[in-house]
């Protein structure tokens, strides 16, 4: 998908990004969703088993976003990539990389470093007037990359401070992370007059709303940041335990995944590249 369908996708409705963390997770939840979100969260952790605080390099997901687009090409991929990397040119750079990779869109936050994920304490924003440079940078840039400029500022009269000067940039859409209040978002949509993203994390700061609660607070784009990594973390942690056990045989329990369900889509993948 171009940047120029989900212009028109998000006029028609809400827009659920489900966030998957490396090329094989994007694989199996793009069976069923047409819209994925590189989680730059999900990516720290399957990697490196880092917390989110800003190990990744930019190039990497670059790479990420590439392989992903290369099994996926009619999808929608969205890439997390925190602050930018640096100052506006590396921004520049970022964005044109990104576009070249086949990306859809990207999220772009205001956050200081050391940076944390949005639904956790102890986050420095930069002052306005040293992030919409980087925005403006981006903006300029990109040739169709639909752009959302996320906030991670606290209070209300400085996140629609914030949202109010990325509207006015030329943002596609806004997001301000780890909201409580969905009748604040209805107010920030109504304010900006540009779609609003939403970022839903399981344990998060946000409650946990469902698509038809977003949509009604007018929510465009509702980002499920790391519902594959954590649906992972569990069923590694569950299929370990099982073959620690007294008996320690492999899961023969229905809808078990094996050998032939994995090759399929191991195979697709192949036969994908084959027909373009």
């Amino acid at each position: 998908m171009t940047g120029s369908a989900l212009r028109a996708a998000v006029r028609r409705g809400f827009l659920p990004f489900i966030g998957i963390y490396d090329a094989f997770s994007a694989a199996v939840a793009g069976r069923q969703a047409d819209h994925l979100f590189l989680s730059g969260f999900g990516f720290a952790a399957s990697q490196y088993a880092l917390p989110d605080v800003g190990f990744v390099a930019w190039a990497e997901m670059v790479a990420f976003a590439e392989r992903v687009r290369a099994i996926l090409p009619g999808h929608a991929i969205l890439v997390d990539i925190d602050d930018g990397y640096g100052d506006p040119d590396i921004v520049a750079h970022v964005i044109g990389r990104m576009e070249a990779a086949g990306a859809t869109g990207v999220v772009l936050e205001d956050q200081r470093r050391p940076r944390r994920c949005g639904h956790l304490d102890g986050r420095e924003v930069l002052p306005l007037e040293e992030y919409l440079p980087k925005l403006e940078s981006a903006l300029e840039q990109r040739r169709d990359l639909f752009v959302i400029a996320r906030t991670d500022a606290s209070g209300e009269d400085e996140i629609a401070r914030r949202l109010d000067a990325f509207a006015a940039a030329g943002a596609d859409a806004v997001l301000a992370d780890g909201l409580r209040d969905a009748g604040l978002i209805k107010s920030l949509r109504e304010r900006t007059g540009i779609p609003v993203a939403f970022n839903q994390i399981a344990g998060g700061k946000s409650p946990p709303w469902t698509a038809r609660e977003l949509e009604e607070s007018g929510v465009s784009i509702g980002i499920y940041s790391t519902p594959c990594l954590f649906a992972a973390q569990g069923a590694i942690d569950a299929t370990v335990r099982e073959l620690l056990g007294p008996e320690g045989r492999l899961s023969t329990s229905p809808g078990a995944i094996g050998l032939a369900d994995c090759t399929a889509i191991l195979d697709a993948n192949l036969s994908r590249a084959d027909r373009r």
